[in-house]
């Protein structure tokens, strides 16, 4: 197992280390590969598929505002229909106000012309009277033997009488006309006037309807033209935020693919790691069959098996709580610094897990904890130490880290949360115990 503040060692470290892992060791035939270059960032699963979640928000709030504006269209649409309408109303208004007053005008000057009838009938009741005057004063003042009846009685013969009488009858004709002539001229006046009054009184009824009908007309207008005006404002208002959210939706889209192209990146990183990583355990592992100070001769069938199923993980990804005699398995939560890297999420080994899988080469079991690994089998000092034993790493005497000893000065471990499986040289000092553990007679 790990101390958490091993972490402190981050991604910096690991390209240093596997520098060290794979410089040559004295008298090597084989040259290392170059390592890879630095690791390139690394987002997270969780930052991946919080970015996942962010474009499909922003795409549903899209969508539902595309509806929205649709929908929104077509009420506007339907105000502007309606305005339409309106305004072809307001139109017969107008043109109905202007019959109407027209209308007016010409029952104006018919009124007028009827007043000029009127005065005319007007003239001739005042002439009528004035003969009718007339006449009353001449019989008047010639009385009874001057008028009618005595000019009769001064007739001399039958003759004379005749033409008396007929001169008397053409005399009661011109009054009777007289009269009549005036009779008329009342009636014609009256008429008149009574036609003259209906005309202008119908006319203005109209002209005051159309009016009516005209500002009705107008404020229907109004209306509908303010209603379009609210449904336009909306319709703005909706695209803008639409444009705003699709804005926001390229934002994050690009945003996504960054970290998708980073994570790409980093894959082929671990790749490049990975193959480094294996060619360097070649490389090791021909030192180590090769050998000569300790190493080939000494290294047993046992540990042979042991360090082979160990440096056949190398480029595994490390997950705090992963590993088992079997291979690499899913990590677990720490609560601390192993789940800000998502261990739990991945499937690799811790430390002590690669130990578990290494010796499980040869049936041999051990906890999985690099502390009782510790005592698990045959201290032997760091001097003595030969491929196959277990090195051990302490912070303030309690044991945090376990590694494999695979000879020439080299070993094969599972370093942290980041990192994956690899080849480094024997971590001399920095809390490396004194002693190395022998499961291997």
């Amino acid at each position: 197992m790990r101390l958490l503040r091993v972490h402190a060692r981050r991604a910096a470290v690991v390209a240093a280390l596997l520098v060290g892992a794979m410089v040559a060791g004295s008298g090597s035939a084989l040259a290392d590969p170059a390592p890879p270059p630095s690791p390139p960032p690394n987002p997270s699963d969780q930052q991946l598929d919080q970015s996942k979640s962010d474009i499909n928000s922003a795409a549903g709030q899209v969508g539902k505002l595309t509806s929205q504006l649709a929908a929104v269209q077509a009420e506007a649409d339907q105000l502007g229909f309606k305005l339409e309408g309106r305004q072809e109303n307001a139109n017969k208004a107008l043109v109905d106000l202007q019959v109407a007053q027209d209308a007016a005008a010409q029952a104006a000057r018919q009124a007028q012309a009827t007043q000029v009838e009127a005065t005319a009938a007007a003239g001739a009741i005042e002439e009528a009277h004035r003969q009718l005057d007339e006449f009353i004063a001449v019989a008047y003042e010639q009385g009874v033997q001057s008028g009618s009846f005595g000019l009769l009685m001064e007739a001399d013969d039958p003759t004379d009488l005749v033409q008396r009488a007929e001169l008397t009858q053409a005399v009661a004709d011109q009054e009777k006309a007289a009269l009549e002539a005036m009779q008329r001229a009342r009636v014609a006046k009256v008429n008149a006037d009574s036609l003259a009054r209906a005309a202008q009184l119908a006319a203005v009824a109209k002209q005051n309807a159309a009016a009516g009908a005209k500002k009705t007309a107008d404020g229907a207008v109004a209306s509908a033209q303010a209603a379009l005006s609210a449904g336009l404002a909306q319709l703005r208002q909706v695209n803008v935020q639409r444009v705003s959210l699709e804005h926001q939706l390229d934002v994050l889209t690009a945003h996504d693919a960054g970290l998708r192209a980073q994570r790409q990146q980093y894959l082929s990183y671990q790749a490049q790691v990975a193959a480094a990583a294996k060619a360097a355990a070649a490389a090791a592992a021909a030192r180590v069959a090769g050998a000569g100070a300790g190493v080939g001769a000494a290294v047993t069938a046992g540990a042979r098996g042991v360090i082979d199923r160990a440096l056949s993980q190398v480029g595994v990804t490390y997950a705090w709580g992963g590993g088992t005699a079997r291979g690499p398995s899913r990590g677990i939560r720490d609560g601390g610094v192993a789940d800000e890297f998502g261990d739990y999420r991945k499937t690799g080994f811790d430390c002590s897990g690669l130990m578990l899988y290494a010796f499980g080469a040869l049936g041999i079991g051990l906890p999985h904890y690099s502390g009782y690994q510790y005592n698990a089998g045959k201290k032997v000092p760091i001097s003595q130490m030969r491929p196959g034993d277990m090195l051990f790493w302490a912070d303030g005497g309690t044991i945090h880290h376990v590694a494999l000893f695979i000879g020439n000065g080299k070993m094969v471990e599972a370093p942290y949360s980041g990192g994956a499986v690899r080849i480094v040289p024997v971590r001399y000092g920095d809390g490396l115990m004194p002693n190395a553990t022998r499961l291997l007679g």
